[in-house]
């Protein structure tokens, strides 16, 4: 179903969002360890920053991409939000509903939202044709 090179993206997308999330936790620590603010500035400011690492560096290396910001960067941040909504009500059902332990449902969450956040922004933000991204693809 899925070629190497789908495969491939995905696994680098997947660990971009790693490092996006150490990037949010780090803004986190260092803004409330400073004493620069609380704890809900700083987990803004590192989604904040963690958005970005993660725009850049998808942008960039995934999906190897020439097409402007104007065009890419509204794409990524609508389906970023979309993740957040879909985050939230996958865990209202799985914990709600199917009564699962939140830990446990989180994982299940991230998995879905990682999914779908790839496929939307391999065939929408960063212009490819289709879900199977091409290495080279420029086009809008």
């Amino acid at each position: 179903m899925f070629s190497t090179r789908v495969a491939l993206k995905f696994v680098t997308y997947a660990s971009i969002g790693a490092l996006g999330t150490a990037a949010q936790f780090l803004t986190l620590y260092l803004v409330v360890r400073s004493g620069w603010s609380n704890a809900v500035t700083g987990t803004v400011m590192g989604g904040t920053v963690g958005a970005a690492v993660n725009y850049v560096l998808n942008r960039r290396i995934t999906f190897k991409t020439r097409i402007r910001h104007l065009s890419t960067l509204p794409k990524f941040l609508a389906i970023a939000s979309l993740g957040v909504v879909v985050s939230g009500l996958t865990m209202k059902a799985l914990t709600d509903i199917v009564h699962l332990n939140y830990m446990i449902a989180q994982i299940g969450v991230s998995g879905v939202v990682l999914l779908l956040t790839f496929f939307l922004n391999s065939i929408w933000t960063f212009g490819t044709r289709s879900a199977i991204p091409d290495a080279g693809s420029t086009h809008v």
